[in-house]
């Protein structure tokens, strides 16, 4: 048996249709169950932030996250396969006509990824106070709460609605195929097997 970790959502539901075209079968979660077993394949349905936690620990043997989740979790996990799909990007975005002053002595950086924004601004050499928040990111710059954010933009609509424009690309990310480094010594050859099945249907 392999126990496959997806996020909740789109991800899962593009992932799905692959293993389905893979099996000629229908692979679909029925109604709120948050396991779906077919066969020697189970599926759990996680959060995108907890599915590393599930493969790391060996709750699941792999899973499927975006680059932004593992960069910014940093666990000992094998990534195996970049999908190609979910593609976003992680970039610094601030009010419109009002960038951020990168001269000030220390500046404020609302985000709901501390690591990667800590990460990118120390590389630059900038003093940052950031501020973990958990969702309206966009708000922040506008009611005083922080100089800008760190956010995942797909297409940048939901900033330019709220008054915000990108100053600066951190990274692109798309979902990864990762394997827990045990599940991969151990089931080494199924899992090598799926990895190249799903590749060639993407």
């Amino acid at each position: 048996m392999i126990t496959i970790a997806l996020p909740k959502g789109r991800v899962a539901e593009d992932t799905l249709k692959i293993f389905s075209r893979i099996f000629g079968e229908n692979f679909v979660f029925s109604d709120r169950k948050l396991i779906l077993e077919i066969d020697e394949l189970r599926f759990l349905l996680v959060r995108n932030q907890d599915v590393p936690t599930y493969v790391y620990y060996q709750a699941a043997d792999i899973g499927i996250v975006g680059l932004d989740v593992l960069e910014e979790q940093n666990l000992d996990v094998l990534r195996l396969l970049d999908l190609g799909i979910g593609k976003c990007k992680i970039v610094v975005g601030s009010e419109i006509n009002k960038p951020i002053d990168y001269t000030k002595s220390q500046i404020k950086i609302a985000t709901k990824m501390p690591k990667i924004t800590r990460g990118f601004f120390s590389k630059k050499a900038i003093a940052v106070d950031v501020i973990k928040l958990y969702g309206s990111i966009e708000l922040a710059p506008l009611v005083g709460l922080a100089d800008g954010i760190v956010d995942i933009v797909e297409t940048g609509s939901t900033m330019r609605q709220n008054n915000l424009e990108i100053d600066q690309v951190i990274m692109e990310s798309s979902v990864f195929l990762i394997a827990n480094k045990n599940s991969f010594l151990t089931k080494k050859s199924k899992i090598l097997t799926l990895q190249e099945q799903i590749k060639a249907h993407l």
